[in-house]
């Protein structure tokens, strides 16, 4: 399958997008974004994701709300990155999620999977952003929802 590319090809780490760290910055790669979207990838492994030890041992399968969050950190990777939120550059971006909606959970996600998430930007407004995600794992879609994020500065 291929993904779109939005106007802006960044390749950044996720690390310089955010402010989230591991264990829990799952974004490993921006890929692209625009005022429209965005495109980001993650790859999970038990080395990176400790989750994995006690979410169905022997039968490990990445938990939703991880899948949700992984989404929401590519949308706002996107929006960090091309300078949405920066109306003083000495303020750090602040993306905090509000809502989850319709979420749906197609196909397991399993160690070892890399999965690309598309960001569609539904609706921006000063303080608020509405973002459909999809994310998918070897060209199927393996999960989507809508999310709500309170957009702001530090």
């Amino acid at each position: 399958m291929e993904f779109p590319v939005f106007k802006n090809v960044y390749n950044k780490p996720g690390v310089e997008l955010l402010p989230h760290r591991p264990p829990f910055l799952f974004v490993d790669t921006l890929l692209s974004a625009d005022e429209t979207g965005a495109v980001g990838e993650y790859t999970y492994t038990e080395e990176k994701n400790d989750f994995f030890k006690g979410h169905f041992p022997g039968n490990p399968i990445v938990p939703g709300v991880v899948l949700v969050e992984s989404m929401a950190q590519v949308a706002g990777a996107g929006i960090v990155a091309r300078g949405a939120l920066a109306a003083d550059p000495d303020k750090e971006p602040v993306f905090v999620l509000a809502a989850v909606e319709n979420a749906r959970f197609r196909s397991p996600v399993r160690p070892g999977d890399k999965m690309t998430t598309v960001v569609e930007n539904v609706k921006i407004r000063s303080k608020l952003g509405v973002f459909g995600l999809k994310g998918y794992v070897n060209g199927q879609l393996a999960c989507d929802c809508t999310v709500k994020c309170m957009l702001g500065e530090k």
